[in-house]
């Protein structure tokens, strides 16, 4: 596993390690929606930080297979307390493997996640289908997500907008200075899943002071693995008529589109 691009770790982490397989969040992880929960954000990265270390501890390693697919279901509030994840393969092969990972905070599953990693082959010569790439960042306006959003980990990130953003749509580049679990390098996949979850406020359809919109999941799909320190969200946000949402993003990287992310959420009126 590589260093993980633009971390700083004279400035910080957003987990500590306590022991194996145990990490404690520090007031970087801190939520959105309340101010004694972890943002699943860099939650999300952490379980896949352990699932990499995981797999370099199996016989053979990675075996050359790439994370194709990963999957989060969220069972329930994240309290901002120790964190200790327990991952196995539950389906070893030559050319897929999937692996389980389960977040256990105060002696309860939060988090459940589901990883399906592809071997790879050359297929250089029938790429195509990729959504055009979004403006480079570096040619975007900076943007603070803390004027819409309050937590720890909102004002960790470095954001630049696209466009200006509208109700419901939105895309913008992510990045921080922040290292994922203090001391420990984090692969490239890893550093780039832990920003993915923001897709969900930056492309905001009603206040978050008048309605909660949580997501109850993320499903990512990675066609080209993601490289670089920069996460571009390309995302829309829909609101149906019975209480439940869908935020749809194009994840990119600076060299173009690298997958898709979907979000599944409970809509409901505050106060």
């Amino acid at each position: 596993m590589s260093e993980q691009p633009g971390a700083n770790p004279l400035i910080g982490a957003y987990f500590e390690p306590v022991a194996p397989g145990l990490y404690r969040p520090t007031e970087h992880a801190g939520g959105a929606w309340r101010s004694d929960e972890i943002h699943f954000s860099p939650l999300g990265g952490l379980l896949v930080h352990a699932i990499d270390l995981h797999r370099a501890a199996e016989p053979g390693g990675a075996n050359g297979k790439e994370l194709g697919r990963i999957s989060f279901d969220i069972l329930g509030f994240l309290s901002a307390e120790e964190c200790e994840i327990r991952v196995e393969t539950i389906r070893p092969g030559r050319t897929i493997e999937l692996i389980e990972a389960t977040v256990i905070i105060a002696g309860r599953a939060a988090v459940l996640a589901r990883a399906w990693f592809i071997s790879t082959t050359d297929t250089t010569a029938v790429v195509g289908g990729d959504s055009v790439a979004l403006l480079p960042p570096d040619r975007c306006a900076p943007w603070s997500m803390t004027d819409i959003w309050p937590g720890g980990y909102v004002a960790s990130l470095e954001v630049k907008a696209v466009a200006p953003p509208q109700p419901g749509r939105s895309s913008a580049w992510l990045r921080t200075d922040l290292a994922l679990v203090a001391g420990e390098p984090s692969s490239p996949h890893a550093s780039f899943i832990a920003l993915v979850d923001t897709a969900n406020g930056i492309a905001v359809r009603q206040s978050p002071l008048d309605w909660a919109y949580p997501n109850l999941d993320l499903t990512i799909h990675f066609h080209r693995q993601p490289t670089g320190s920069w996460v571009g969200l390309d995302t829309t946000v829909t609101f149906g008529p019975a209480g439940h949402g869908l935020t749809s993003s194009v994840l990119h990287d600076e060299a173009g589109p690298v997958g898709r992310a979907e979000q599944i959420l409970t809509v409901r009126p505050l106060g």
